[in-house]
């Protein structure tokens, strides 16, 4: 079992994508994503297979809660630094993870 310290070496914090690419090398149908996770993170890369759900202009300025502490996965070409976190519709593809509000801070960690 998992404990609270545990829960806690993950850093989760709330993003917002500044920019989306296709990603046509990937094996399923994803986006390459460029997540700003505000001063002290920076700016992070995510492999996100989001397509069945989500336009590439509409992700645009969303808010997402990413994983920014496990170490860097490539992915084809690709070099994933953090994990956009989703959950699975009744056919396995991801729905985002978003805060309900807009006042969330960018940069904001999970608590």
């Amino acid at each position: 079992m998992a404990t609270i310290d545990d829960f806690n070496q993950v850093d989760i914090r709330i993003g917002k994508i500044i920019e989306v690419l296709d990603f046509p090398e990937a094996r399923k149908p994803s986006y390459k994503l460029t997540i700003d996770f505000g001063e002290e993170i920076g700016i992070k890369h995510s492999s996100a297979q989001l397509v069945k759900h989500y336009i590439k202009e509409g992700l645009l300025g969303k808010l997402v809660l990413g994983v920014v502490n496990l170490p860097p996965r490539q992915i084809g070409p690709f070099i994933s630094e953090s994990l956009t976190l989703g959950v699975p519709d009744e056919n396995h593809d991801c729905i985002l993870i978003v805060p309900d509000k807009d006042q969330a801070v960018i940069g904001g960690k999970l608590y």
